[in-house]
Formats: C-alpha cells, structure tokens, sequence
C-alpha cells in the first residue's frame, strides 16, 4: 500500500513538473518570438552584430514569423475595396448585360453587400461589425426595421418580373426581399426573416409575418420570442440561423426551391455577398457536375471572395452602381420603392390584444405619421407609426443582428 502511494505521489510531482515545464517554455518562445520580430522590424542596416547573430541563431524563429507576415499580407489584401475605374465597369457591365439576356434559367445570389445602400452595415467589409469588432472598436446597434428595400432590391424585383431572373438565394435576413415585392415563391430566404416568427407545434407549420422584428429576445438555440400561436397557443419562435445552426424551416429558407434553382441554373449571378458562407452549400454550386456543365458565374463584390477564380467575370464595384448601369443595358424600367404598397402590410398578422406591449421594436408604418389600424378581435387597435416603440423603449439590443455586438462585447470585457 504504502508503495501504491509513494507511486501516485511520484506520478502527480512528475506531471506537475511537466506541466510546468511546458508553461515555462511557452513563455521562452513568447520571448524570443518578440525578440526576433523586434530585430527583424529593423532595417538591415541598422541592426547591431548581435541582433545580426539573433537571427542567425534562430532561423527556424524568423521563417516562422516571416511565414506569418505573409500571411497578415494575404488577408490584409483579400480585405481591401477594389474599384473597377468608369470604363471598366461599363465595359464589364455590357458583358454581363449580354450573360443575363442570353440566360435560360438565371439565378441571383444576395449578401449584406446589397443591404448596405439600407444603412444595414455588412459584417467582413472595412467598417463591417465583424471587422470592427476585431479592432477593438465600439459599433452602435440600430433598429433595422427603419431599413428600406434598396435600388438594387427593387432592380431585382423588376428582373424577375421581366422573367429575366428565375430565382434569388439570399443570406440577408432583413426582409427586404420580400418587402421589395418580389414574390415569396421565387425567394429563398435561407437565414431567415427577422419579421417571420413561426409555430412548429402547428402541423404544417403556421406563419407569422409581423411589422416588427420578432428576434429581439432570441439568439443562438434560443429562438423563442415570448409570444404564443392564437391556434394552439404553441410558442412563436423566429426564423434566423445562426452560425453553428442548421435551417429546416420550409419557409422562408424555401431550401428546396434554392437547389431546384441551383440544378436548373445556367448562369449565377453573386451580389454583395463574401460567400464565405454560401460556399459551404454545395447545392447551390452544382460541384457534383462537370466543370463545362456548371453555370456560368458573374459576381459583383469590392472585395475577394472564395469563388473568383471559378467566375467567368468579376465586377469590383457597388451592388446599386452596377444594377443601375445593368438596367440601362437591359432598358428595364426600375420601379421605386412605395412603402404604401409594401406587401408586408398585406401579409402582415396582427397580435392579440395581450401582445401589443410584448416588444420594444418599432413598428413598420405605411407612411411616415401615419398610424397602422389592426383588427383585433373585433376591435380596431393603433399601433405605434414609424419612429414610436412601445412602452416608451430607446435601446436596441440583442436579436439576430445585435448578437455580433453582444459577441464582440464580452470579448472585450473579458481581455479587460
């Protein structure tokens, strides 16, 4: 016995000792990782012998570092905004002008980049949340409900109406989409909608479009919004994906219609969007096929994206730029954005009487001072116009896009 235990002290002194001898020597190549990088920031000239015999000393150390620079270059490069100048974007344009005339079944991919012109801020651009964040600086939330369908929204509305554009695949979850008026069964929305909350407990499943965004309590795996179905009395939960979650909702992620779409495509067409993320759906790229039968792709982004080498033509500019000049090449009208005939409305669903105070949104109004006028349960309900919130609420926090900002914050906390 007495054995046994001289043996299990032994071991956990050995491995004390060993643990600690690791933490010592990660704090030695902490050191000389500094050292070396402090001495290489100096031009060759001006460095001693014995800096000079540092680096000789530890070449591993500096090719490591030099291994490391490179690679900060290569992001830092794929994270610039390329301009195409006048001409080349006209030039381009007319190219992809000629790519959507001659398309049998052309479907159009959308990402933040085409929400920006909405005041909507992207996530991986220059002033993206996401890039922000990452620099330590503070972004400002906002209620996007204030957000409006944008130039290149409504050119995509006439698109489809032109029959020109058979499908649109989007990532964005601000319903703008929908609120452009395109028509829900050409639209897969695969992130979902912030004004869509839903009742699985429903069979099929029961829908609720709503004036406000209905994520403002949810977040990853927690999707409940507090309010309950008025058919079963099931709880509503939102549509939003998060990252780390995987969509089954038949609408609005409409997958099935993204990838009969993506099957059925000729040419593709990526605006604004980095598709880090959409390259990840192999559906949507028709991989499984060969190389001379896979659409053909045009993508219009200011910055790199993982798909450039596959696209047969890549625009460098502004997604309302680009549209506006598309629409010229085409002679397509582009019709205006009339909030008096947004579909929302029609679509909308009114809450119960009960839930009326049950958010802090602001609600979507017809026209700016005009209050919405809802049925409820025989009774005629105001609700508050463009600009008033109920109970009086200011601050925007949480819900589907608030989340990269709740992210960013802890993370700061806790290095503080």
């Amino acid at each position: 016995m007495e054995e046994e235990a001289d043996a299990a002290v032994s071991s956990r002194t050995e491995r004390k000792a060993l643990e600690k001898a690791k933490i010592l020597q990660r704090e030695s190549d902490r050191k000389l990782l500094r050292l070396v990088g402090r001495v290489l920031k100096k031009p060759e000239a001006e460095r001693s012998e014995e800096e000079a015999a540092v680096l000789l000393l530890h070449r591993d150390t500096v090719e490591e570092l030099c291994r490391r620079q490179v690679r900060r270059n290569v992001l830092k490069r794929k994270q610039e905004e390329v301009y195409d100048d006048a001409d080349e974007l006209k030039s381009k344009v007319k190219q992809l002008a000629v790519a959507v005339e001659q398309a049998k079944h052309l479907v159009v991919y959308t990402g933040a980049g085409i929400s920006t012109a909405a005041s909507i801020p992207d996530y991986r651009g220059p002033n993206g949340v996401w890039t922000q964040l990452q620099k330590g600086r503070t972004v400002g939330s906002s209620d996007l409900s204030k957000a409006e369908p944008t130039l290149t929204h409504m050119c995509i509305r006439a698109l489809r109406k032109e029959q020109l554009v058979k499908h649109v695949v989007s990532q964005n979850c601000d319903g703008l989409h929908l609120r452009s008026g395109l028509p829900r069964h050409v639209l897969s929305e695969l992130h979902g909608n912030m004004f869509i909350e839903v009742c699985t407990s429903c069979s099929p499943v029961r829908e609720f479009v709503r004036l406000f965004d209905v994520t403002e309590r949810t977040s990853l795996h927690r999707h409940g919004t507090g309010r309950r179905c008025s058919h079963c009395g099931g709880e509503l939960r939102d549509t939003i994906v998060h990252f780390g979650e995987r969509g089954t909702l038949e609408q609005p992620l409409n997958w099935k219609g993204a990838a009969d779409a993506a099957e059925m495509a000729d040419v593709i067409l990526c605006l604004g969007s980095s598709l880090k993320v959409l390259k990840k759906y192999a559906c949507l790229w028709c991989m499984n096929k060969p190389a001379s039968k896979r659409p053909k792709l045009y993508i219009v982004n200011l910055q790199w994206t993982p798909k450039d080498d596959l696209a047969v033509l890549k625009i460098h500019g502004k997604c309302d730029d680009v549209m506006s000049l598309l629409m010229e090449e085409l002679n397509v009208q582009v019709p205006a954005y009339d909030r008096a005939e947004d579909p929302i409305f029609s679509l909308a669903t009114s809450l119960l009487q009960e839930e009326v105070q049950s958010h802090s949104r602001e609600v979507i109004a017809p026209l700016d001072g005009q209050e919405v006028i809802a049925p409820l349960d025989g009774q005629e309900v105001r609700l508050p116009a463009s600009g008033e919130q109920p109970g009086g609420a200011t601050a925007v926090q949480g819900g589907w896009f608030g989340r990269g900002y709740g992210k960013g914050r802890k993370k700061k906390k806790k290095a503080a």
